[in-house]
């Protein structure tokens, strides 16, 4: 006897802590309940036959409802009932996720004599994304080896090590830790966090866009991510500049960060 019901997300990912209500016709509460951690309900308040409405309910998810017949003995299978998450796209299951440098990048790109633009990139960098049940309460935090920045030329990479930039031998990591986050569109979010750079702590939003989760072929489930946001260089404290012809600077004053980031889902990145 009672109740049963799956309750998945479009994706097909459980959702845990869903509130089920269960109502007579004449709209009176006759059972309520909260699915476990695999999304599932199994509720043996005992039911008189015929037919209910069954309303779900989870944090960052639009309401569902549902009609059961419960049956002479008293039971009644809803089966899978799917929640769209509000304002947009699905999510990653919460948790943690560990980003994957071997398949991610951290890129920036700033102007070059006012007519072109100089890429350049960081090799090395680690860090933890912790999706939480409530979207807006969740985390990010990176780490980033301020020597494996790579422009493709080895003297420019010399020089922007130095003192005049990111003084690598004084500050040799970059660190971001986020410290809200808020929907900007559909499938869009911003990352409000504080980035620290060359001894200097600033706050640095980030324009987030999910692009979707899935298998991938060593048997763990991947997240992608991508993310922009324009930097200062005066705001760290790198005022070093070359002025050539009719005032024009060597080096842009801003920076534009380009972040196309994959996470595995787990606490750490599976052994090769």
């Amino acid at each position: 006897m009672g109740l049963s019901a799956r309750i998945r997300t479009r994706d097909g990912w459980a959702v845990p802590h869903a509130v089920v209500t269960m109502t007579d016709m004449t709209g009176a509460q006759v059972l309520r309940a909260e699915t476990d951690d695999d999304g599932g309900v199994h509720d043996a308040t005992a039911l008189k036959s015929g037919p209910y409405t069954v309303i779900i309910t989870a944090v960052g998810y639009a309401p569902a409802a549902s009609t059961a017949l419960v049956s002479a003995s008293g039971r009644a299978d809803v089966g899978t009932v799917v929640l769209a998450r509000q304002g947009g796209a699905e999510l990653p299951p919460p948790g943690p996720w560990t980003l994957d440098p071997a398949h991610s990048s951290v890129a920036a790109v700033a102007q070059h004599l006012g007519i072109s633009s100089v890429h350049g990139r960081f090799t090395q960098f680690s860090g933890q994304i912790n999706i939480a049940q409530d979207i807006e309460l969740s985390q990010v935090n990176a780490v980033i080896d301020a020597a494996s920045i790579d422009t493709g030329n080895a003297m420019r990479d010399g020089h922007l090590k130095t003192q005049d930039f990111l003084d690598v031998e004084r500050y040799p990591e970059i660190t971001y830790r986020s410290t809200a986050l808020s929907p900007a569109g559909p499938d869009r979010w911003t990352v409000f966090g504080e980035l620290t750079m060359h001894g200097m702590a600033r706050e640095v939003n980030l324009e987030l866009s999910y692009l979707g989760t899935g298998a991938d072929p060593w048997g763990g489930t991947r997240a992608a991510f991508r993310a922009t946001a324009e930097l200062r260089r005066e705001d760290f404290a790198m005022n070093y500049n070359q002025v050539v012809q009719a005032g024009i600077s060597a080096i842009g004053t801003t920076l534009r960060v380009e972040l196309d980031i994959q996470a595995v889902q787990g606490d750490s990145l599976p052994q090769a």
